[in-house]
């Protein structure tokens, strides 16, 4: 997390969900592992888009 915030949720950083592409904001919740977060809910994680098989 920046260690600059001071309560402006617009500073945050985000990325988008792998599954449906809208963005997700950081979380408390994820700061140990935001780097491996992928999914913004359960129900992207369970409908996930199919993988491309390795070359």
């Amino acid at each position: 997390m920046p260690s600059s915030f001071k309560g402006n949720k617009s500073s945050l950083p985000s990325k988008p969900c792998v599954a449906c592409g809208r963005p997700m904001s950081w979380r408390k919740a994820w700061a140990k592992n935001w780097a491996e977060v992928r999914y913004c809910s359960d129900a992207c994680r369970k409908h996930k888009p199919p993988q491309k098989p390795p070359a």
